[in-house]
């Protein structure tokens, strides 16, 4: 349910973006003309599918910041307008890169500019087995300067907590241990947060009693990916051309991606069929990964390696692709 809400989500910013592009830059012509076009013509695809990347990290001012700690694959229907959905975990191995998969996208920038997505695409491509067409990396930061464009989001708060670790970016190694940490504290209620509270609101994880579950944790993120939607989507967004140009900033700023104008436009007039439900499924492939008795060959880093063997991973994510 959670990723489904994500990729609401993510189609929300395209629509805004576009919006906000169509008011204020010329561009808007090549995006409109990709919206025009069939996009079966106007987007890469294989056997009909157009698959994107979807990579979340901390950005600057988090330890690993361009580590991507959230990884999505979402393969595209182009015909029937429906989308897969398979999360990626951040440890698996890539025999390739002798690393793990979430450290593709910063070992890939530090060999040219530009090259973090093309080999995280690369790594993603051989764990699945199948092709990565487009990436989009989005970092934590984005997310909050984007609410705070919208001037912040109102939330209902379920029940009241305390987090008493919760970690303060750059601080991850102060001595003493304590000065990592801040405590957080909501009550229940609705309220209005800005940019980083809901974060704090959404990542939370040490939090007192039940609130500290991952199921609660994914409770609050949904609500405030829902919440975000539905501010986007009001009129007081829409048309206001000041709200639309600050939001496209804020997101362009944090945002690195392989998706030309044109292409945009075709992926909008596909996102845009997914308004149904049941034009979504997820698969996980957890069950086909297994975490090895010896770290010794993999420096001595705790991961995860398809099983069987890869070839059952990548014939189960085709399968399922197929259907």
């Amino acid at each position: 349910m959670i990723i489904k809400k994500i990729i609401f989500a993510v189609f929300l910013s395209f629509l805004v973006i576009l919006g906000s592009w169509y008011y204020h830059n010329q561009t808007a012509k090549n995006i409109v003309s990709g919206v025009i076009k069939n996009p079966e013509t106007s987007l890469t695809s294989y056997q009909g599918r157009t698959n994107i990347l979807l990579l979340g990290m901390g950005g600057e001012g988090h330890d690993g910041g361009d580590l991507t700690d959230s990884m999505l694959f979402i393969s595209l229907n182009i015909s029937s307008s429906s989308a897969t959905i398979i999360s990626i975990p951040r440890d698996i191995w890539v025999p390739s890169m002798e690393a793990k998969i979430n450290t593709a996208y910063h070992y890939g920038n530090e060999r040219r500019t530009g090259g973090g997505l093309a080999l995280a695409k690369s790594a993603v491509s051989e764990t699945l087995g199948v092709p990565v067409h487009y990436a989009i990396a989005l970092d934590f930061q984005g997310f909050v300067k984007a609410i705070d464009a919208l001037g912040g989001i109102d939330v209902m708060v379920e029940h009241t907590f305390d987090d008493y670790k919760y970690p303060i970016p750059g601080m991850e190694t102060a001595i003493p241990e304590s000065a990592r940490y801040e405590h957080i504290h909501f009550d229940a209620g609705l309220m209005h947060m800005d940019g980083t509270t809901a974060l704090k609101f959404a990542r939370s994880r040490h939090a007192l009693g039940d609130e500290g579950t991952d199921f609660a944790r994914g409770v609050r993120q949904a609500k405030i990916i829902t919440s975000f939607r539905d501010k986007s989507l009001s009129t007081s967004t829409i048309f206001s051309s000041e709200t639309l140009s600050n939001l496209k900033s804020s997101i362009t700023s944090s945002i690195d991606s392989d998706i030309g104008e044109v292409e945009q436009g075709g992926l909008f007039k596909v996102l845009i069929g997914l308004g149904s439900k049941d034009n979504i499924k997820n698969i996980s492939i957890t069950d086909y990964l297994l975490n090895p008795k010896s770290a010794k060959p993999y420096a001595g880093q705790w991961v995860l390696l398809p099983s069987p063997s890869s070839k059952d991973l990548q014939d189960y994510v085709k399968e399922n692709l197929g259907k």
